[in-house]
């Protein structure tokens, strides 16, 4: 249900009121609409300003155990469901908001329970306490709808904390319904909510709704910003310096994609949304910036799948005077510590299977990984021998990817789904990493590691290349591959290699995908669940 598009000659596009009115909305919206018309007659604003809270909901019930305790007294007022009852005095006033999430109305009197963001409130409303427009309101009152209730606490005999309300506000009116579902209260007392609102599709697209009914929708965004809480203070209280670098570039770079392009109309130039951070980070490494660290959004125009959405948050770090080793050291560190934070755990079941972040994680040759899950050699298998197990695996493209495309693709199709446990893959082909220096005896090798986890890719990292000539020549190969139709290969940062220029120290960095991390930690298989928005196809049939 929606409104009408901006095309469309519908009455409601001239006019809101007789579009709201009219056959062509459902009957819910026609008749929450009426009910809309009918507070406004009563003289009873449907969209409030403000209300001030004394609590909120979940706090609501440490200060009233907190009041019971200081009285000794155990209110043992009306049974739910009842208007009528005697007991002992109610215990302190408070000032309460939240969305109606049930409403049961009884004639003389009405039980609700209200929900805010962390928790949910019973309240009861009696006709002779609130007047005659608090007794009209609880006539046009729907599931959904925001109220503010003043009044007392007291204990229902079957032990519910609630508010007995003395006036109530109406603080937004709801003209659509909530996806609401079936509740249910288990054995244990725990509230068991089956959610009405089913289609992955839309429950993305209107993230509100799926917020609005789904308390554990919100408790894995809590965890994200948890997450990101700890990242944040585990890397300050190591001197890294948090920074802010271009989302708008003149020229993308730092990883192999392609980017999202615009255009600047005053610069008269092609702009680009940064595809990663990579490369300003270590500009300021060069002004001697020696520790820094930037969480943010990255944009590549790729495929969408489970663990991939155009737009996603990365953690980079950089940090001078130190190599692929070390970043390993820190990896396992920090990913440790911040999961026993927020999880109260390192050991995480992610689907059907239990995964531990604990230190050390197993460490092993990327040629090793590849040899045993395909059976070739990488550096000595002829290309068509790739492109062939590339067509086997189901890559439509394989007769367009190059030689360093088949094996970062195989490698992701091939490899990276055997791997359950934290695995560092270190020292990559030195042609699949442009960015990163050659392995000390092994130049064919870089010092590179990826950390693979639940078949999925979670850290890439390097010991960064600090050589101005050779980054010089990296980019000028991968140009001669862009020319030749690689459209994720680099182009020459030419100004990048001018900071080169200038003394870029002995510099290890690495790169996290914050969702994906986040998906670890809440057991979600697909991206979309941990990001609050995730593109999606154009919306069809909209009704």
């Amino acid at each position: 249900m929606n409104g009408p598009s901006r095309d469309s000659d519908s009455p409601g596009f001239r006019d809101a009121a007789r579009w709201y009115a009219s056959k062509d909305r459902p009957k819910p919206v026609r008749d929450r609409f009426a009910k809309l018309a009918r507070l406004r007659e009563l003289g009873v604003e449907p969209y409030g300003h403000a209300f001030d809270r004394s609590h909120d909901l979940r706090s609501v019930f440490a200060a009233f155990e907190e009041a019971e305790a200081a009285t000794g007294a155990a209110a043992d007022e009306a049974t739910d469901g009842a208007a009528d009852g005697e007991g002992p005095p109610e215990l302190g006033g408070v000032r309460v908001a939240g969305r109606i999430l049930s409403y049961r109305n009884l004639g003389g009197s009405a039980f609700a329970h209200i929900g805010d963001r962390d928790g949910r409130l019973q309240i009861h409303l009696r006709r002779n306490l609130l007047g005659d427009e608090g007794s009209a309101l609880m006539d046009l009152l729907d599931l959904g709808d925001w109220v503010g209730v003043e009044g007392t606490l007291f204990r229902t005999r079957r032990g519910e904390v609630t508010v007995r309300a003395e006036s109530l506000h109406l603080l937004t009116k709801t003209l659509r319904p909530l996806p609401f579902g079936k509740e249910e209260v288990g054995e244990d007392g725990r509230r068991v909510v089956h959610s009405g609102f089913k289609d992955p599709a839309s429950r993305y697209r209107q993230r509100y709704a799926d917020l609005a009914v789904n308390p554990e929708v919100r408790e894995v965004f809590r965890i994200r910003a948890r997450v990101v809480t700890e990242l944040r203070r585990w890397l300050d209280a190591r001197g890294f310096l948090e920074v802010e670098t271009p989302i708008l570039q003149p020229l993308y770079g730092g990883a192999l994609a392609r980017p999202f392009s615009t255009y600047h109309h005053r610069l008269d130039r092609k702009m680009f949304l940064r595809i990663a951070d990579e490369l300003y980070l270590k500009r300021l490494i060069v002004g001697n910036l020696d520790r820094v660290y930037e969480i943010g959004h990255d944009f590549r125009n790729e495929g969408i799948d489970r663990t991939h959405n155009p737009e996603f948050t990365m953690l980079e770090l950089y940090s001078a005077f130190a190599d692929y080793e070390e970043v390993m050291e820190l990896t396992e560190m920090m990913l440790g510590d911040v999961a026993r934070e927020v999880m109260g755990t390192t050991r995480f079941e992610y689907d059907g299977t239990v995964v531990d972040l604990a230190a050390p994680w197993t460490r092993i040759r990327w040629d090793d990984a590849f040899l045993e899950a395909t059976g070739l050699d990488p550096r000595r298998a002829a290309e068509e021998e790739l492109r062939a197990l590339a067509k086997e695996t189901g890559r439509a493209d394989a007769d367009e990817l190059s030689r360093v495309q088949l094996l970062d693709t195989l490698f992701s199709d091939r490899v990276e789904g055997r791997i359950t446990d934290p695995v560092f893959v270190y020292g990559h082909p030195i042609e699949m990493s442009p960015l990163a220096k050659p392995m000390r005896g092994e130049p064919e090798y870089a010092e590179r590691f990826e950390v693979i986890v639940c078949g999925f890719e979670l850290v890439n990292a390097f010991s960064e290349l600090n050589d101005p000539a050779e980054q010089w020549n990296r980019f000028a190969a991968q140009q001669r591959l862009r020319e030749a139709g690689d459209q994720e290969a680099m182009e020459i940062d030419e100004d990048y290699v001018r900071a080169l220029e200038y003394g870029l120290p002995p510099t290890g960095g690495f790169g996290l995908g914050v969702d994906r991390l986040v998906m670890l930690f809440t057991g979600q298989t697909s991206i979309r669940d941990v990001v609050l928005f995730p593109i999606l196809r154009p919306e069809e049939g909209r009704s």
